[in-house]
């Protein structure tokens, strides 16, 4: 049996690395890797309910301010909310998942400490993530 000439492995590996590097639907298990880092609002581009967040490395149009938020391993959180003076103010707090598509946000204090993030997308070639925020649950 003769060996795969280059061109074959080529192309067998721009398959597994288009495969590898399709964006997660809301059908789909999200990985908290993929979740880790900070996320601004990009909040031009929301939608009704749906809230879209870009790497803090995104080329945002200039803006007033961004809140947003820093995902962590080992439930590490924290929130970035506009402080009086137009900077931002981090509110540090912990994640959980639930149900692979769902993170429940505990903040330590601060208006509003409890909700939820429904992952709807997430899509890291586009640099795009979409969640629609829940209510504390009571």
């Amino acid at each position: 049996m003769r060996a795969p000439s280059s061109s074959t492995g080529l192309l067998l590996a721009a398959l597994l690395l288009a495969t590898a590097c399709k964006k997660t639907k809301s059908t789909a298990v999200i990985t908290m890797h993929g979740l880790e880092g900070t996320w601004l609002n990009s909040h031009e581009e929301n939608a009704g309910d749906t809230l879209v967040y870009r790497p803090q490395t995104y080329k945002f149009p200039p803006a007033r301010g961004r809140t947003g938020f820093r995902i962590e391993p080992y439930s590490h959180f924290e929130q970035f909310d506009i402080a009086p003076t137009d900077g931002l103010t981090d509110r540090p707090g912990t994640w959980t998942i639930d149900r692979k598509l769902f993170l429940r946000i505990t903040l330590e204090s601060g208006p509003n400490p409890n909700y939820t993030l429904q992952v709807l997308e997430l899509d890291t070639v586009k640099q795009l993530l979409k969640v629609r925020r829940l209510p504390e649950d009571k």
